[in-house]
């Protein structure tokens, strides 16, 4: 897990999930399990649109998941983008 997200839970007062960290890996396992479920119609699996699809439907998904006691989607979703 990426030690910023802590930082972010405690700056902001929010609880974060494992979903709020994306990695390559878990992007990477949903499209091969799209692709082993026949959802691309055995067309060659591809960066694009495949793997940049997925990205951009993990971040739209995360982004409704509530992360205060409100129990009410964010009004602003921020994405760190970067890693070691």
């Amino acid at each position: 897990t990426d030690l910023d997200l802590g930082n972010y839970e405690r700056f902001l007062n929010i609880q974060l999930t494992s979903d709020h960290n994306i990695t390559t890996g878990k992007i990477y396992r949903n499209v091969i399990l799209k692709e082993r479920r026949g959802d691309y119609l055995g067309k060659t699996v591809q960066v694009v649109p495949h793997l940049t699809n997925e990205i951009q439907d993990w971040i739209q998904r995360v982004a409704k998941i509530p992360v205060d006691e409100s129990g009410k989607e964010a009004d602003v979703c921020l994405i760190e983008v970067g890693g070691t």
